[in-house]
């Protein structure tokens, strides 16, 4: 997933922000405890999607896969004090340690779970949205392109994990491959539609911003 020489990696990292506490412990649990602990943000992307919400200071987040809820600690980070951040996951087996973590944190009563799929519990949203993150199941990216599009204010922002898929986005797709084709239609999709402001950005596997007009 990296595409920078590891000790370029290690570098960047060392001079990038510190990770809290409870994120570190949140860190060490999934790759005890879970399985592909690497689809975790982790510390460095982490540190990231925390600046990039303190630079929009958001009232309403929406994350489109909780995971183990490490990301969503870290946008909420820069949510505003009266703000809320909606996350969704599809698996139940993660949302008792996601819970675990959202309590501990100072965000306890901000941040708000929904179990299920995402492209049923969008439209039941009442919010708009100041910033959006996706990092779910990759065959549905152009279907949640659509959805936050009616959902995101303007000025919003809408951050993409995994667009560069591993560097499948710039090979041979293969037939079977609905992942990849997924992936290559949703960063058309950014990159062509005219209501946004996009730019792509080769850290770990990926990452897309956006912002609406």
């Amino acid at each position: 997933m990296n595409f920078l020489p590891q000790n370029i990696d290690d570098y960047v990292v060392a001079h990038s922000a510190k990770e809290p506490e409870l994120l570190q412990q949140l860190n060490r649990e999934t790759n005890q405890k879970v399985l592909q602990p690497r689809m975790l943000s982790g510390h460095y992307q982490g540190r990231l999607l925390s600046l990039l919400s303190k630079m929009v200071n958001p009232k309403n987040i929406l994350e489109i896969g909780t995971y183990t809820g490490y990301s969503a600690l870290c946008l909420a980070e820069g949510m505003k004090p009266d703000g809320v951040l909606h996350t969704i996951d599809i698996n139940e087996e993660l949302f008792d340690l996601q819970k675990k973590y959202f309590d501990a944190s100072e965000y306890r009563d901000q941040i708000k779970q929904h179990l299920g799929d995402a492209t049923e519990i969008i439209p039941t949203l009442e919010e708009n949205f100041d910033l959006v993150f996706i990092d779910a199941d990759k065959p549905n990216y152009p279907k949640y392109f659509e959805l936050i599009m009616e959902k995101l204010n303007p000025g919003g922002i809408i951050i993409s994990d995994n667009v560069l898929w591993s560097g499948k986005v710039v090979e041979s797709v293969k037939e079977d491959d609905e992942s990849t084709k997924a992936l290559l239609e949703y960063n058309r999709l950014l990159a062509e539609d005219d209501r946004l402001e996009t730019v792509m950005l080769p850290i770990r596997d990926g990452l897309t911003i956006s912002r609406r007009k």
